[in-house]
């Protein structure tokens, strides 16, 4: 029998780790130039590393068309487990011609290495609109998450993968801790209670107080930006994480925050894709986990907090991680301090809240923004990058 990891279970009960052995290894390095190849573009890569690492768990592979097919009408999988983003490898007709069930591919990064193995058990066609209006809620090929599913092939491929190797991460190896070592770590210390936090932005004073409020409650914060693939007109990861690596040195207490890196894509899924975030933590040991404003949305897609609502439509129990629910945080000059409208009588002059937009016109003009938004420091190293 398996021993249990450390903490929550992992969702569906089991960490999955897909990573071959050095044997395995061997054994399909051997066979390298005999297998059929399939290139695979940054978040196939991205989805690759995350099934096999666990971060992906119950998944072992790409979904076949029934686990897919639930997903996309019901979020869930097959056997009843929920799971609301569909996690799938697709391909022209000319490519799934060539390729046959019950056989094995070689799977090639970006630069065209053998990165893993598909053992393709099943070809399937799926509907596209149907899929981004299930997942995304529009079917405008505007989002940037239904262009993707325009983008790519009309078959899917499914079946069990292997990640050939695991290695250090070219931009963020110390920052590179994978669901079993995080565990491990919350063990190390003593943490029976974590809140998980998601983001793909760079950090600002709102999203400082929020994450406090949550470390007040729990015995520790897992800062868990992603750096997968993300919209290009989005902050660079490396950026981010020099944010964030200046606001764990000043600001947070060390022994009470581990920052990692989360490897996975971003897909712009709003309320599915906060489901999508907190499963993910919960397979990293996550109890808790934080969920703000207008969670992984993309323009006016989404309402303002739909990707709470969205938790209420599963049982507690069957999601196995509790959201942490935050309304939008200001700056309130009445109170002096930082606050929503839960706890702040403010008037909305009273409040100081910059758009994202505004924020970067500000910066780029080389222009601090005003400290009540962001920490000096951490506003200096984001001009610095827009002007480099």
């Amino acid at each position: 029998m398996t021993e249990q990891p450390y903490g929550i279970p992992p969702h569906g009960g089991q960490l999955i780790n897909r990573i071959a052995t050095p044997a395995e290894r061997q054994e399909f390095l051997d066979q390298a130039d005999r297998l059929p190849r399939l290139p695979l573009d940054e978040r196939a890569v991205s989805d690759l590393v995350m099934i096999a690492i666990g971060g992906f768990s119950p998944l072992k592979g790409f979904m076949e068309q029934v686990d897919y097919e639930q997903v996309v009408t019901d979020m869930r999988l097959s056997n009843g487990l929920p799971w609301s983003v569909p996690i799938t490898l697709s391909v022209t007709e000319e490519v799934a011609d060539s390729l046959k069930e019950g056989s094995w591919v070689r799977l090639d990064d970006p630069q065209g290495n053998f990165v893993g193995i598909l053992e393709l058990t099943q070809k399937y066609h799926y509907n596209k609109v149907h899929e981004a209006t299930n997942v995304y809620k529009t079917d405008d090929d505007k989002h940037p998450g239904v262009a993707v599913i325009y983008q790519q092939g009309p078959v899917n491929l499914a079946g069990p993968i292997w990640l050939l190797q695991r290695d250090p991460h070219p931009l963020f190896p110390a920052y590179q801790i994978d669901p079993a070592t995080s565990r491990a770590a919350f063990q190390e210390r003593g943490w029976k209670t974590v809140v998980g936090f998601q983001t793909r932005n760079p950090i600002h004073r709102a999203h400082e107080y929020i994450q406090k409020c949550a470390l007040e409650t729990v015995d520790g914060l897992f800062l868990h930006p992603l750096v997968g693939a993300t919209k290009s007109d989005d902050i660079p990861a490396d950026v981010r994480m020099r944010c964030y690596e200046i606001m764990m040195d000043k600001y947070f207490p060390s022994d009470r925050v581990i920052l990692a890196i989360n490897p996975s894509a971003m897909r712009y899924a709003g309320p599915r894709e906060a489901i999508f975030h907190a499963l993910i933590r919960k397979n990293y040991g996550c109890t808790h986990f934080i969920v703000g404003r207008d969670h992984a949305g993309v323009g006016d897609y989404y309402g303002t907090y739909d990707a709470q609502y969205i938790f209420d439509e599963f049982k507690p129990e069957e999601l196995g991680i509790t959201p942490m629910k935050f309304e939008h945080a200001f700056y309130c000059t009445r109170t002096q301090s930082m606050a929503t409208t839960k706890t702040s009588p403010s008037t909305p002059e009273e409040r100081i809240h910059l758009s994202g937009t505004k924020v970067r016109a500000l910066l780029r003009d080389g222009k601090l923004p005003p400290p009540e938004f962001s920490r000096p420091e951490v506003a200096a190293e984001l001009i610095q990058a827009m002007q480099g």
